[in-house]
């Protein structure tokens, strides 16, 4: 992870977090221990519980314990322990957190339902979801937002990075060690061509699937059809496909009409964050293995099921480390640049990662690729109206 520990050695003098108490709610992996590990580093106390039931890596909460973390969270964790978690988290005496760091908008979530008088001391929230920064804008939008939030998610190092490449390369992971099924000659179709979608469709018709796309969003559809994939309904290609797969970060896109008229075999899962994009509340399942479960229909057709609908890379298998670097790094420069704002930079709103701080980034991982960087000359700069330095693209850039 190059850029956070680039980052811990040239702001480890100056402290930038001293006083933060980050209370965090993410996926616990090895990434999230660098990620916990370097804002202690930087002068910050942290509190962390996970934002997924499945996706905890049970050794590295144990390591992180070991080594004084107070970390709540283990793998398999039922409904009520994962909001025992949360509360456990948050709610301890001598100790109060001033910056939220969220993946979902869960712990933002039970603090303002258990513990609103909190967010008197919080000086922001930096979330890293679709699902939590819709959350974060609802919140704003209904004048419920008492805090600045940060916007990381729509950074352009995230979108680009962690939504498409990561994905890219995750999604062939998971379903290979959850069915090892074989992906040439499969039909597949994938709900949603935003950053996800587009890595997960890549992926797939690199490896020989035909691959349909369904999109709400005229543009989205544009870029598969150019792309090269056919863009349907769902339930124009639902009895033929192999594999369906959710990454919209909406509620009920595959729903029981869906799965009554699929086909025997045919693998189900999700690669967005929440667990509500294909509806299986009221449908029996038989478990098979870990992660795998059969939907069984009485005329003995079975629909396979994986990670009952929740995120299937870090449910069911690995994100590559570099990526989440990325990822990790803007984040911890989000907690910097909020914790560290003059009073009055940001008010109670939504706001995107300031594009400079995008550039630095990406640039901090360039050296991993013996990468070189050409230079603006003055005059060139000063055709463009840039500075040499950048920032290159303005704000509204994605």
């Amino acid at each position: 992870m190059p850029a956070l520990m680039a980052l811990r050695k040239r702001a480890q003098g100056e402290k930038p977090l001293a006083g933060a108490k980050v209370v965090g709610c993410t996926h616990i992996t090895a990434q999230t221990a660098v990620l916990m590990e370097t804002l202690s580093a930087l002068g910050a106390q942290c509190r962390w519980a996970a934002c997924n039931i499945y996706s905890t890596q049970n050794e590295v909460a144990a390591a992180l314990a070991e080594g004084g973390f107070s970390v709540f969270a283990w793998k398999g964790e039922s409904e009520d322990d994962f909001w025992w978690c949360i509360d456990r988290c948050v709610n301890v005496e001598g100790w109060q957190p001033n910056m939220i760091l969220d993946d979902g908008g869960d712990l933002t979530h039970w603090i303002y339902k258990k513990y609103p008088n909190m967010f008197k001391k919080i000086k922001g929230i930096v979330e890293e979801s679709v699902t939590g920064v819709h959350r974060l804008y609802q919140l704003s939008k209904a004048g419920k937002l008492c805090v600045p939030a940060m916007n990381v998610n729509d950074s352009v190092t995230k979108q680009k990075f962690d939504n498409l490449y990561c994905c890219r390369e995750s999604i062939l992971d998971g379903l290979k060690r959850t069915t090892d099924v074989m992906f040439g000659g499969k039909q597949v179709v994938v709900c949603g061509y935003g950053e996800v979608g587009k890595g997960c469709c890549a992926a797939l018709k690199a490896m020989g699937s035909i691959v349909y796309v369904t999109e709400i969003d005229p543009i989205c559809a544009l870029q598969a059809c150019m792309d090269g994939f056919r863009l349907v309904k769902l339930n124009e290609v639902i009895r033929q496909v192999d594999i369906v797969i959710t990454c919209t970060g909406n509620k009920n896109v595959v729903v029981r009409e869906h799965l009554d008229r699929m086909k025997n075999g045919c693998i189900v899962c999700n690669m967005g964050h929440s667990n509500t994009e294909i509806d299986v509340v009221k449908i029996w399942k038989r478990r098979v293995r870990s992660q795998v479960d059969h939907i069984i229909w009485p005329d003995a057709k079975r629909i396979v099921l994986l990670a009952e609908g929740r995120l299937l890379n870090l449910s069911c298998s690995t994100v590559p480390t570099f990526v989440l670097s990325i990822t990790a790094t803007t984040q911890a420069l989000a907690l910097i640049e909020l914790y560290n704002a003059p009073e009055g930079r940001y008010k109670q709103d939504v706001y995107l990662l300031p594009k400079k701080m995008d550039e630095y980034v990406a640039s901090l991982h360039l050296p991993t690729f013996d990468a070189h960087l050409t230079e603006l000359t003055d005059e060139q700069a000063k055709y463009l109206g840039l500075n040499k330095n950048g920032p290159f693209k303005p704000n509204y850039y994605r």
